[in-house]
């Protein structure tokens, strides 16, 4: 690898189903790579991610933005019903802090 696919987010983990560990990028959900070892999972996956970008640098398609170089903001909203939301605003009101704050360390266990 050598180029932006350096930076995308891989995973190998066990396929059950297949008896091989299996090579995935989050960046490119529809990719996977099956083999033997992990080693030979990441390998593959790496590949043919690079094969997939320089193909659609070939073809001036629009390349998908690597995770890790994306910046985030640190908001979104959640949409949740509103006796969750009177919970959880009763339940921060109790502890003494803010209901982003109290929401934000549930979310970071």
């Amino acid at each position: 690898m050598s180029g932006i696919e350096n930076y995308y987010t891989y995973r190998v983990t066990w396929s059950e189903d297949d008896e091989e560990y299996l090579g995935l990028c989050v960046e490119f959900p529809s990719l996977s790579w099956l083999a033997a070892s992990q080693e030979a999972a990441l390998t593959g996956i790496c590949s043919v991610v690079g094969d997939v970008v320089a193909d659609m640098e070939e073809n001036h398609e629009r390349i998908p933005e690597a995770l890790a170089r994306r910046r985030f903001s640190g908001k979104f909203m959640v949409r949740v019903p509103p006796d969750i939301h009177r919970q959880l605003a009763i339940e921060a009101a109790e502890s003494g802090v803010s209901l982003n704050r109290m929401v934000s360390a549930k979310l970071s266990r």
